[in-house]
């Protein structure tokens, strides 16, 4: 009896490490009697002891690596540093672990050939303004080249170009004169518009002080025609009353002696005495008694 429990307990401690869970987003890669038996997703899963053999976990999730800067040489034979970070995704466990010895270690020395054979057909200022063509054709060959490793390139992002420190320099200044370039252009556009809002505000104030003149010309005018008719009109109705009411010579030469008399009041030396006035009979008498009045 005691043989059969530790039977038993042998055969539990014996099955119990090779039974195994997969979990989520990983693969195990198993090997039965040293060849590749098949790959396990999740879920429970048992090997054969001393017979199977977990070959490698493999992960599905997307994988990402920053390489560090790598030493490039442009078309016109400008040395710089340039890193990249590459993602990619593991869709065949199998490829993946028969396929290259060390995989990530080839892919960073791949991309860094490959980034090397992109930059080497670019001069510096297209490299330097070209990182979507660049991140598009690495991608492109990554992807390709890592196919048989069960590999799939997602994407790769250009992370840092590192110019020498010269042609930094030399760039730093080229953009400080090219801003200073733009402010100086800015600022006469400015100055050109203000002096245009300046002259058309001139212009519409003299257009309104003309038009305002103008008016006021008008109106003057047209005043002075105005009191010019009531005069006239007051002199028509005037004559119109004389002429209504039936005056007569004598009324009339009496209105003229009144005038006179209203004239030699004032400082005058000398009397301009109308024609029609000489050859009435009374005019020494009015004369004298305007003289008294004087004195």
């Amino acid at each position: 009896m005691g043989i059969l429990i530790a039977i038993l307990i042998i055969i539990i401690i014996i099955l119990i490490p090779n039974v195994k869970i997969v979990p989520q987003s990983k693969a195990y890669v198993v090997e039965r009697l040293g060849s590749y038996y098949k790959t396990w997703k999740n879920g429970l899963q048992f090997k054969i002891p001393f017979i199977d053999r977990v070959s490698n976990i493999v992960t599905l999730k997307e994988i990402v690596k920053d390489f560090p800067p790598q030493p490039v040489i442009t078309k016109d034979n400008v040395t710089m540093q340039i890193d990249t970070v590459v993602y990619f995704q593991i869709t065949d466990p199998k490829l993946y672990t028969y396929g290259v010895e060390y995989p990530i270690s080839a892919i960073e020395n791949l991309t860094a050939t490959t980034l090397r054979n992109i930059i080497g057909e670019l001069e510096l200022d297209e490299t330097l303004t070209s990182r979507d063509v660049i991140n598009s054709k690495m991608r492109s060959i990554l992807d390709e080249a890592t196919d048989p490793w069960g590999i799939k390139v997602t994407r790769v992002e250009v992370k840092n170009i590192l110019p020498p420190k010269d042609i930094e320099e030399a760039m730093e200044k080229q953009m400080r004169a090219e801003r200073e370039r733009r402010e100086k252009i800015l600022q006469a556009e400015g100055e050109k518009k203000s002096s245009i809002l300046i002259a058309e505000g001139e212009k519409e104030s003299a257009i309104l002080r003309a038009e305002a003149e103008k008016e006021a010309k008008i109106k003057r005018a047209e005043g002075e025609a105005e009191a010019l008719i009531k005069i006239k009109q007051a002199e028509a109705n005037g004559i119109k009353l004389l002429k209504e009411a039936r005056a007569d010579e004598a009324v009339l030469r009496l209105k003229s002696y009144e005038t006179l008399s209203k004239l030699s009041q004032g400082e005058a030396t000398k009397i301009i005495i109308p024609a029609e006035l000489s050859s009435l009979t009374s005019f020494t008498t009015v004369l004298k008694e305007t003289m008294k009045k004087d004195k």
